[in-house]
């Protein structure tokens, strides 16, 4: 039986929905921490995101040489959002969000109407202050922003910014810059279900601590609708290249969301048979059935066969003492 063509994940099939902006990518990449303002405009091409995001306190406008940021985006291409990144009070937020608003008004970029709201209540780890937060979302919401907040991955503190008008709540997979990946993807798990719960097209985006390819997959494989990232692009030894490789992540990892269970996972364990490792190609089965919802887990042939045959030789090594059933 030949293999069925894996699919290709049509961003325009699948667009990320914010207020009333629509997004053709999924990744949302942040324009701090490059070494140059040419490197920065090569690694946000190469990551295919058609949102940015940019600091507009005039300290972060301008880089050490004086350059200025704006001068090296493409506005007719990409839909710019303001963050409040420095803040550490509502107050600051408030007009750090009012003041990018004025900005990207003058630019006539349609971001002028959202925000991405940081306030922070710790200088080291950069972990956001929930109080400040859930004060500066509700007064900047009903000032008209469309309000994206930085959070802990707290479901408590998720659940009450959206009470307070978020129209996205964006979940740290650990601190920022830390690269340390999705630290508490169970957390993640509960923030989802209650967020989506009676509103299952509300948007829920990763913002910050990952660090690899794998984690931006993960996330998305996990149910988020969005991933935001910067230092892992910024601080890489080839910015360009691991935008590249974010962006073909993010597209893994949608298929996995969107294609439950088929050929590339079927091509995994196949890959780990064929080195021999019948206990490593039963575990990526059984880690994407168990991945699945109750009643949607959906395999193409020939993962079945491959479930089939490895669990027939796992139950063959079971039997003849090789294997411990306690494994299995």
């Amino acid at each position: 039986m030949s293999a069925d063509p894996i699919p290709e994940v049509s961003t325009q099939d699948s667009p990320l929905r914010v207020g009333g902006h629509v997004l053709r990518s999924r990744l949302i990449v942040g324009t701090g921490r490059y070494d140059t303002m040419e490197q920065m405009r090569d690694s946000l091409e190469a990551s295919g995101a058609d949102c940015v995001t940019v600091a507009v306190r005039r300290e972060r406008l301008y880089d050490r040489s004086g350059q200025n940021i704006l001068d090296f985006l493409d506005l007719d291409r990409y839909t710019l959002l303001p963050n409040t990144a420095g803040c550490y009070t509502a107050a600051d937020a408030i007009r750090a969000a009012k003041l990018g608003r004025e900005i990207l008004r003058a630019l006539d970029n349609p971001g002028a109407d959202w925000v991405k709201l940081e306030v922070l209540g710790d200088s080291r780890t950069l972990l956001p202050d929930p109080a400040e937060t859930v004060v500066a979302c509700r007064e900047l919401s009903a000032d008209g922003f469309n309000v994206l907040c930085y959070t802990s991955d707290c479901p408590v503190t998720a659940q009450r910014l959206k009470a307070a008008g978020a129209a996205s709540v964006m979940p740290a997979g650990s601190p920022i810059g830390s690269g340390q990946g999705l630290l508490n993807p169970n957390n993640l798990r509960i923030i989802l279900e209650y967020l989506k719960e009676d509103d299952p097209d509300y948007p829920v985006i990763v913002d910050a601590g990952v660090g690899t390819a794998s984690d931006v997959s993960e996330a998305f494989e996990l149910g988020a609708d969005g991933v935001l990232l910067n230092t892992a692009i910024a601080h890489a030894r080839d910015p360009v290249r691991m935008a590249g490789a974010m962006k073909h992540a993010a597209h893994d990892g949608l298929l996995q969301r969107f294609y439950p269970f088929i050929c590339h996972d079927a091509e995994r364990a196949t890959n780990a048979m064929s080195g021999g490792s019948h206990m490593d190609a039963y575990s990526h089965m059984l880690t994407s059935l168990a991945a699945q919802p109750a009643g949607t887990v959906e395999m193409s042939p020939e993962a079945l066969t491959i479930l089939d045959a490895t669990w027939g030789e796992i139950d063959s090594l079971t039997r003849n003492g090789s294997l411990s059933p306690r494994v299995v």
